[in-house]
């Protein structure tokens, strides 16, 4: 099949931008990427082709922070910090999930992906009432790409708030351990290899540090990467201090909990000198600027990560931290927000929060040899805006364009191993109709169960 009349943004080494461009693809690789004479030309005996109508191709986006759970609390929990988001609605509402709610929820959030154009993703946690094996084959099933993490936990507590973890969110220690070594032996590597398991302990004061020490062997020996919550809020850095007399990455690296199979996501509040310690030892962070900003956690210092030699990528959270799975939304916030912080316009252009959101997070998975470029012999990952609008013409740079002006809605088509997936902003490879039905009546009936209520605070007649 050759996809062509489009323009190329390839993210290849060269960053070259190819007008008039096509890709050739077979067997869900992409086999030439070029000029479109050049690629006819190249492949003489193909006798497939699809027209792009002059749409921008992008390397599929790449979304290192997701919680699947959370699209069904989507503006469950504004204008709370972060302890009582957690505690008073978000950890309530999860901890009165069952199996089914967990898939439905993993159906609206990859749903929401796929049609904003993101072909990959990390989940950071899945809890075992949420049900793994679901949310597994519901990645199966919908053709997108994911790398889903298991909590491991042995403590009930966030950081400075002990204790404060609700019932139906604890789990055993073994049980949250074993299962992860479980579903790794089950998962990794299916789905054609589009999935992989990770371990994703709960952040300090939910894991103890023999326990870290133990995942962190066990992913060694295993393969496994590991991510985790780290620096996010001021309370992280109190709560490492007191207990242990470190902050936060310096005490990851005292239980051997960096290194280049980590992704740490946050990472807000570091130091100089821990960013040094996150660059020496190849670890990887993920930006989440929308939730931090949401949760006034603070604005990482990302711009001084990526000068240091850290591999950043670009997460959206979830549904009540962000309130979206946009990618292309988040593009935008991550090169706007640290031009603010530093009084400099010139930092974060489109073109590294771009890279963020592609290259960088494919390296961040582990998975650079496979996605987050339009190279020969890389899979086949790719989105397709529509720049023929109002709010996109005209388009001088097209990456400006995207990061700048675009959202998630100008995706027009999506493909994954070189099966469209999306087209003309239909998902066609899940019921989007049944899943917004679902999705409404679950969730009135999961706030329900758990006691909350949601009101506008304006008078609804």
């Amino acid at each position: 099949m050759i996809f062509e009349n489009c323009t190329l943004v390839t993210v290849d080494p060269d960053r070259r931008i190819i007008t008039d461009g096509a890709l050739a693809v077979d067997g869900g690789i992409i086999r030439a990427v070029g000029k479109r004479l050049e690629i006819r030309r190249q492949v003489p005996e193909e006798r497939e082709f699809t027209d792009l109508r002059g749409g921008l191709v992008i390397p599929g986006l790449i979304n290192t922070h997701v919680h699947l759970a959370q699209a069904l609390l989507r503006g469950c929990a504004d204008d709370l910090s972060l302890v009582d988001w957690l505690t008073q609605r978000v950890w309530v509402l999860q901890g009165n999930f069952d199996e089914e709610d967990g898939r439905l929820s993993a159906e609206l959030a990859i749903l929401e992906m796929l049609k904003s154009g993101t072909t990959a993703f990390v989940e950071s946690m899945i809890a075992g009432r949420y049900g793994f094996d679901g949310i597994a084959e519901v990645v199966e099933r919908s053709g997108i790409r994911a790398a889903l993490s298991k909590i491991v936990m042995d403590l009930p507590s966030y950081a400075t708030a002990a204790g404060s973890m609700y019932p139906g969110m604890i789990e055993n220690p073994e049980a949250s351990f074993d299962e992860a070594l479980a579903m790794h032996a089950r998962w990794d590597g299916a789905a054609g290899g589009r999935i992989g398991v990770w371990f994703g302990p709960r952040p300090p004061g939910g894991t103890t540090s023999d326990l870290y020490r133990r995942m962190m062997k066990a992913a060694r020996e295993k393969g496994m990467r590991v991510t985790i919550h780290l620096a996010e809020v001021k309370a992280d850095v109190e709560h490492t201090r007191r207990e242990f007399g470190l902050r936060p990455i310096e005490y990851a690296r005292s239980v051997e909990m960096l290194g280049p199979e980590v992704l740490l996501v946050h990472v807000v509040w570091a130091e100089p000198d821990e960013i040094g310690m996150l660059a020496e030892t190849g670890t990887h962070v993920t930006h989440n600027p929308l939730s931090n900003s949401k949760l006034a956690s603070g604005i990482a210092p990302i711009p001084e990560m990526l000068q240091a030699g850290v591999n950043v990528g670009l997460g959206t959270d979830g549904g009540p931290s962000s309130n979206d799975y946009d990618m292309v939304r988040a593009m935008r916030w991550a090169s706007y927000i640290h031009k603010a912080r530093l009084l400099d316009p010139t930092i974060t252009p489109s073109e590294t929060a771009f890279e963020m959101a592609t290259i960088h997070g494919a390296r961040a998975m582990g998975w650079e040899d496979r996605i987050g470029s339009l190279e020969v012999g890389k899979r086949a990952d790719f989105a397709v805006l529509n720049l023929n609008q109002p709010h996109l013409v005209p388009s001088p740079n097209p990456v400006s364009t995207v990061v700048c002006a675009a959202t998630g809605k100008d995706v027009e088509t999506v493909v994954i191993d070189g099966r469209v997936v999306v087209r003309d902003g239909v998902a066609l490879t899940m019921d989007e109709e049944r899943i917004l039905a679902e999705a409404r009546e679950r969730a009135a009936r999961l706030y329900q169960r758990a006691g909350i209520e949601i009101k506008p605070r304006w008078p609804v007649l």
